[in-house]
């Protein structure tokens, strides 16, 4: 019975683990940013609120460009045979999906550039992103770097670099359509270290990297957006 316990309580805390992978998977990162920017300081972005029909077209684009389509592309070096395993355990596995990715995030960052619709904020963010893709892709020749991490190390670095660059203090965020929550930088700051420790602790916890991967992935996502910082501002 006790042996029982024991494996229902692994099958739900790697249940968990891979909920957790799923719902903070790297290429979603992009859109994330997109949305707390949106709901941070939509003002930049010439719309009132993220509800906007402007934003939803916005962050639809961006979720198709950065997540869905090259999502598409993983999928079919899958059915190809081209990766074993959606999960990508062997490193060299991950090579031809880095460098989709990377296709489609440098002709992101080169549309929005010259976009005025488009916030220099949110360009440097989405390049910190590509930046970030390509350091993640150079070291995984060596090791088999945690794009998870990577992807959290980018937010808290966007985190940290609105809080001190942009000043943002306070924004208020619209539940349940009438209700209004009033939120300040230092609760998002303490929240994404927060969820950053949890992804982290998730991908552990699934056994896809050892610790030295997931904080060398922290550690190159929240450096990347500092290097981007330094090319457009």
């Amino acid at each position: 019975m006790e042996k029982v316990n024991v494996y229902q309580s692994n099958f739900i805390l790697r249940s968990i683990a891979q909920i957790v992978s799923y719902v903070f998977h790297p290429l979603l990162m992009v859109t994330y940013m997109l949305l707390l920017l949106l709901l941070v300081n939509p003002y930049l972005f010439g719309v009132n609120g993220i509800g906007e029909q402007l934003s939803q077209l916005l962050i639809l684009r961006i979720f198709l460009s950065t997540f869905f389509i090259p999502a598409i592309a993983v999928v079919m070096l899958r059915f190809l045979g081209l990766v074993q395993s959606l999960e990508m355990p062997d490193k060299q596995e991950r090579i031809a999906p880095y460098i989709i990715t990377g296709i489609f995030y440098l002709w992101m960052v080169m549309n929005f550039v010259n976009n005025p619709q488009i916030p220099t904020a949110y360009t440097s963010f989405v390049l910190g992103a590509t930046i970030a893709l390509f350091f993640a892709f150079f070291i995984n020749i060596f090791s088999k770097i945690s794009a998870h991490a990577v992807g959290m190390g980018g937010m808290l670095g966007m985190v940290v670099i609105t809080m001190l660059l942009f000043s943002y203090d306070t924004f208020t965020v619209t539940i349940f359509f009438t209700q209004t929550l009033q939120l300040n930088m230092m609760t998002v700051f303490m929240l994404m270290i927060i969820l950053s420790g949890l992804v982290g602790t998730a991908r552990l916890i699934l056994r896809a990297h050892d610790p030295r991967d997931v904080y060398g992935g922290f550690l190159v996502g929240f450096t990347a957006q500092f290097i981007a910082l330094r090319f457009l501002f």
